[in-house]
């Protein structure tokens, strides 16, 4: 009973490290709470004695059930012409929770290249270059060698090169992102193309529910263009930081319609990714009561200068 009790304070004491690994892995917040349960239910009659490095071993442990359930969901789910990962939506400073998942930052465009890659190369890169586990353990965990694992990670690294670097400043963002909700406010397409980046690209994830809405588009013109057609929305939007970056959330008369991640870049923006699955986003369970309630006031609400 005293090795069980030992080990639970062990595994309570790193799992806000876990939940931080399987969410880069899984970029799902229920699946990343479904893959640290696993993984205790995996340990829990262990000889965690034995064990000389406990975040480490535990760290493999989780990587192991996410590899898994990775090649489950390439099997299973029908993919749609946009998936946007679980956004992690806080107000202000945030809650520790929050903090502990998104440790080493990362931004929600960066989980959608991360889905590219193939459960391996995910794993290996997120193991090692994020959370720093020798290339020896991630062989292990792969059933592969050590020079195999090194040629994984390697891989994903080539093909994450070329993602934008978001823009340490968040005041910075703030300014950039009410800029472009101010033209697309306005109607203004000139205005639109001096925040966006020439190459941004638009995601939209409507889910099962709303794949009608669900679409990418690539190129200024082309988001300017698809944007201007939301002007309605924009009394709803409220600043959020999303997965750690300056975002929104539309909530017309406090219902979540939609989170809004931005990756801004040198000043323009680069990626938006939004998530409209009303399924997903009831998931998310946010808490909007940070927000005071300014749509009561139909008339208002429904004047776009008042944004």
């Amino acid at each position: 009973m005293e090795e069980r009790q030992w080990l639970t304070e062990q595994f309570e004491q790193h799992r806000p490290h876990l939940r931080a690994v399987a969410y880069r892995m899984l970029g799902s917040v229920s699946e990343t709470d479904d893959a640290v349960q696993e993984a205790w239910l995996r340990v829990r009659d262990q000889d965690g004695g034995t064990v000389e490095n406990m975040r480490a071993w535990l760290t493999t442990v989780v990587g192991r059930v996410c590899l898994n359930m990775l090649r489950s969901r390439r099997t299973r789910r029908e993919e749609l012409s946009a998936h946007v990962p679980d956004p992690v939506v806080s107000w202000g400073e945030g809650n520790p929770e929050h903090q502990g998942l998104l440790a080493d930052s990362v931004g929600l465009a960066l989980l959608v290249v991360l889905e590219e890659l193939t459960p391996a190369e995910r794993l290996a890169f997120v193991l090692h270059d994020v959370f720093a586990v020798p290339f020896a353990d991630i062989a292990a965990t792969l059933d592969r060698s050590e020079a195999a694992a090194q040629q994984l990670a390697s891989r994903a690294r080539r093909r994450l090169r070329n993602s934008p670097e978001p823009d340490a400043d968040l005041a910075r963002q703030r300014r950039v992102i009410d800029a472009f909700f101010a033209a697309s406010r306005d109607g203004d397409f000139d205005a639109l193309l001096e925040v966006l980046d020439p190459d941004v690209q638009l995601r939209i994830d409507g889910g099962t529910l709303r794949a009608d809405a669900s679409l990418v588009r690539r190129g200024a013109e082309a988001v300017a263009a698809h944007t201007v057609t939301y002007s309605k929305l924009y009394p709803f939007i409220r600043p959020a930081l999303v997965n750690g970056a300056a975002g929104a959330v539309v909530a017309p008369h406090g219902q979540v319609f939609s989170v809004m991640a931005f990756t801004v870049t040198n000043g323009k923006i680069a990626n938006i990714d939004s998530l409209v699955d009303p399924e997903r986003l009831a998931r998310l369970d946010l808490n909007l009561s940070p927000i005071a309630d300014e749509d009561a006031d139909d008339d208002r609400s429904l004047d776009p200068r008042r944004a």
